[in-house]
């Protein structure tokens, strides 16, 4: 196969998974949840591990920034390698919603695999806080996480870039939605 073919159908596999054919409602709902968290003078917190912290930071940035809804990420190394020492890496994201979280946020958690402990037992503990909880899972139908959100994203993928960027995508579009706009200043 060559270069051209190759990409062609690498591109493929992207427009497949962002366009699932029930993703526009799911994302349609993500924007009413986030809405209705920041309305009620709550926040949306998201967090993910390695390219999903990455793609939590870039997307509570414009959340806040751009469509004024009120996001925070827990990416600041202090708190990550303090509560990942005194509690333990599989506990750290828990341990953060039990600082920051209040009753009535918004949780998105993003793991690609899903099988993220860490991941899991944030998901279990917001889940028993009053806290609205939403998944961005891929890779295995079955994986755990997909299952412990009110609302569950899912890539039919398990090529870690297709699903980290599909996620980045889905988010991102819901940012725009809030909006009302796909283009705007980046003032």
């Amino acid at each position: 196969m060559d270069d051209q073919q190759w990409l062609t159908e690498y591109f493929d596999r992207y427009r497949a998974s962002i366009l699932e054919s029930d993703v526009r409602d799911l994302l349609i709902e993500l924007k009413d949840l986030m809405k209705t968290a920041h309305a009620a003078g709550r926040k949306t917190i998201i967090a993910g591990n390695g390219g999903s912290a990455g793609i939590a930071s870039h997307c509570a940035v414009d959340f806040a920034k751009n469509a004024g809804v009120r996001c925070l990420n827990f990416n600041e190394p202090g708190l990550i390698t303090c509560l990942a020492n005194d509690y333990g890496y599989e506990r750290w994201i828990e341990k953060a919603l039990a600082l920051y979280a209040d009753p009535g946020d918004l949780v998105i958690l993003i793991s690609s695999s899903g099988r993220s402990l860490n991941m899991i037992r944030a998901a279990t503990y917001a889940r028993g806080r009053e806290l609205t909880t939403v998944t961005f899972t891929g890779f295995a139908t079955d994986n755990p996480l997909r299952v412990l959100g009110h609302l569950n994203f899912w890539v039919d993928s398990r090529a870690y870039n297709i699903v980290e960027m599909t996620h980045h995508i889905w988010l991102l579009a819901v940012c725009d939605l809030i909006i009302g706009s796909a283009e705007y200043p980046a003032s």
